[in-house]
């Protein structure tokens, strides 16, 4: 089948060609297209070749609910299986329901706009979403009609332009000096001590620490190797690899906790040799359960809650050791690029997104900075 290219405007242009109906009968398509002419050639091209291959997606014919579930079969490729669990519950739940007979064409800002405000009102039996899921599904639609746009089902994201409910910045948890001191005085013994250290050494999230291996830690040289997480879904429990470049990391560890841990692995031998065992092999967990298998992320953050609730330690989520970390890193004055690669964010935008309060506790430390060099020379 053969196209054609017109000019709609400065860098804009109309993709014309046909697709074939179920019935046999060719139809006519219209894509806009913006950018260069040899672009839209290109891109004409490629609608043409997926028009014959039979992958061309019909804008005028697809509804959401079917654009969905072509873009959750790619998703099932791109993002774990946890991610995809997430997104198909956002959008099951909040999209599905509302607009999934729309033509995916047909669908605007508006559309969104009055999706948003259904989504926070009250409902027969409870209150309606909070802002901040709102912003999460906002989020995932921005994306998924972005890959709309990227295949040449729609010309532009509707989606763009709708703006989702704005949300209450909340603080984050930060453990003091004294409140450190007492949670890991409290928990020295308890099984869940070894984890506390590494996560307030490491900033490493709880999926990270429950699957270190002891071949990933090099207690001589002071440093933990991240090289995976344990993922829990309704599927089950499952190690993957780090989502990005940066997930895998080599983090290194001070003298004092190197200590803990090689005292921790004594421990570990002494129990199992106890048991009948015979002494840990390289690829044995560091923290394990006590029947020997994987400590569940969910089951690691309820058995915290339950000992920071028995022992009166401050009322704070296992997450909260992790910004515990941060916090003294960039209280010690490390840049965001050295922060952002030990706590494994793929980019310093993302730690800057949820610490930049943080650094600018830091500005007083610059202006000192820049007193050391320049006093001299002014008062000269």
């Amino acid at each position: 089948m053969k196209g054609h290219i017109r000019p709609r405007g400065p860098g804009a242009w109309e993709l014309k060609f046909d697709v074939q109906s179920e019935n046999g009968q060719r139809k006519t398509r219209y894509v806009t297209f913006h950018g260069g002419k040899r672009d839209a050639q290109k891109k004409l091209t490629e609608l043409l070749d997926r028009v014959n291959k039979g992958s061309f997606i019909d804008p005028l014919k697809t509804t959401l609910s079917e654009f969905l579930d072509r873009w959750e079969g790619w998703a099932a490729t791109q993002v774990s299986a946890k991610t995809l669990e997430r997104y198909k519950d956002l959008l099951t739940h909040h999209v599905r329901p509302h607009l999934r007979g729309r033509p995916v064409q047909k669908l605007r800002t508006v559309d969104f706009a009055e999706l948003y405000g259904k989504l926070q009102s009250p409902k027969p039996d409870g209150a309606g979403l909070a802002p901040r899921t709102v912003g999460h599904v906002h989020r995932l639609l921005h994306r998924v009609f972005g890959h709309a746009v990227k295949w040449s089902v729609i010309g532009a994201n509707p989606v763009t332009a709708a703006e989702p409910p704005r949300v209450q910045r909340r603080e984050i948890d930060i453990l003091d000096p004294d409140q450190i001191r007492a949670v890991l005085h409290a928990l020295r013994g308890h099984r869940l001590y070894p984890v506390v250290v590494i996560a307030l050494a490491t900033g490493m999230r709880r999926g990270e620490i429950v699957a270190l291996r002891w071949a990933d830690i090099d207690l001589d040289g002071g440093k933990i190797r991240v090289e995976r997480s344990l993922e829990e879904t309704k599927a089950g429990l499952a190690f993957k690899e780090p989502k990005t470049k940066a997930g895998r990391r080599t983090v290194g560890i001070p003298p004092s906790v190197a200590a803990e841990l090689r005292s921790h692995r004594r421990r570990q031998q002494e129990q199992r040799l106890a048991l009948g065992l015979g002494g840990a092999a390289a690829d044995d967990l560091v923290l394990p359960r006590p029947d020997g298998g994987v400590w569940p992320p969910d089951r690691l953050s309820s058995n915290w809650a339950k000992a920071v609730r028995s022992m009166k330690l401050p009322r704070v989520t296992f997450h909260a050791l992790r910004h515990t970390h941060v916090s003294q890193l960039i209280a010690a004055g490390l840049d965001v690029v050295t922060v952002s690669r030990r706590i494994g964010h793929s980019n310093p935008t993302i730690t800057l997104s949820v610490y930049a309060h943080l650094f600018g506790n830091t500005d007083d430390r610059a202006a000192q900075a820049v007193e050391t060099a320049l006093a001299g020379v002014l008062a000269g």
